[in-house]
């Protein structure tokens, strides 16, 4: 069965937004980084195990389909242009009860029932799926019991206030996989639910 892993970017006191400033992220969806080349190759050799993308609408609606569409056209050495291309390149899947069809190139619009169709999707052939969204759409994932593994890109950053995704629920206990510190400050921790 394919596994649906969480990739969230967030703060050390465990925020993964804040209320007004979003500048506290080492990497966003603009051309600049502050992410070393190491972190781009780690996440790119993460990244190659994934087939299917499962895209908040909002996140689908904010732009992130275009922008690596676009990014993806542009500049074949750069360490991000392998993942622009797995993001073209991969099925995406956008739970909504608002939209009714897709504008976007290989992304289909499912109904917004995320048990159901997250369970679909498991149980699919192919790759794992990989889940970008906000942390609304995180914390409905994670209330339902849904996600299988979480990547925790923690920020060299403390917030103080913002949203969690922990806070509809979710697991008591966490399975430690894998913990990785880069040069440009970010801290990579892999969970998984102790079931």
């Amino acid at each position: 069965m394919k596994k649906l892993i969480l990739q969230m970017q967030m703060s050390v006191d465990g925020f993964v937004g804040a209320y007004e400033d979003h500048g506290w992220q080492l990497w966003e969806w603009g051309d600049d980084s502050a992410w070393d080349e190491e972190l781009k190759r780690d996440f790119n050799t993460i990244f190659a195990g994934i087939d299917t993308i499962l895209l908040s609408r909002k996140m689908a609606e904010e732009g992130y389909l275009t922008h690596w569409g676009n990014a993806a056209k542009r500049f074949p050495a750069d360490p991000f242009h392998a993942f622009a291309q797995r993001i073209v390149e991969a099925r995406k899947v956008v739970p909504s009860g608002r939209l009714k069809s897709s504008r976007w190139e290989r992304t289909t619009v499912v109904s917004g029932d995320l048990p159901r169709e997250v369970t679909a999707l498991k149980a699919g052939e192919g790759g794992d799926i990989a889940v970008f969204g906000g942390a609304g759409f995180a914390s409905a994932l994670i209330a339902a019991g849904l996600v299988d593994e979480f990547q925790l890109f923690i920020n060299p950053a403390v917030l103080g206030a913002g949203r969690r995704i922990f806070e509809q629920g979710g697991f008591q206990n966490l399975l430690l996989l894998g913990s990785k510190a880069y040069a440009c400050g970010m801290v990579v921790n892999r969970y998984a639910p102790a079931r």
